[in-house]
């Protein structure tokens, strides 16, 4: 990606995304994270003893359905894009954000779908607050 790509209507667009997901996580709206992440999409995680935690996004929506908002507790948001690498048609968001008690890195894949950047997979990690 050269300097005059960092305007360009791609990337334009994945920062909107992100910033509808980064709404969507503060308010734990799961009809907002709905209309941006795919139906076939998944959430991935690092489970207890090295393994892998799969979830369908249906069955993530349904957790997510049943969290306090940080908005709710009045929460400071810290949603920072830490990167986005554009290939063509798709893309891998790196952002961080504050669900509290939580500090969590998300690596979102994205695909450019039906003319509409869309979350395909979600990969994170959540630590701690500090």
């Amino acid at each position: 990606m050269t300097t005059s790509d960092i305007h360009s209507p791609e990337i334009e667009g994945l920062a909107a995304l992100a910033q509808i997901y980064f709404d969507a996580a503060h308010d734990m709206d799961a009809d907002k994270f709905g209309s941006i992440l795919h139906e076939a999409a998944f959430v991935t995680r690092k489970g207890e003893n090295d393994t892998v935690v799969v979830t369908p996004i249906a069955a993530w929506l349904d957790t997510v359905r049943t969290l306090k908002s940080p908005r709710e507790t009045s929460a400071e948001r810290k949603d920072r894009i830490l990167s986005i690498n554009l290939v063509r048609d798709m893309a891998v968001l790196k952002i961080s954000l504050r669900i509290p008690p939580r500090e969590v890195t998300d690596l979102l894949s994205c695909l450019f779908l039906d003319g509409r950047w869309q979350i395909v997979q979600k990969v994170f990690n959540a630590e701690p607050l500090r």
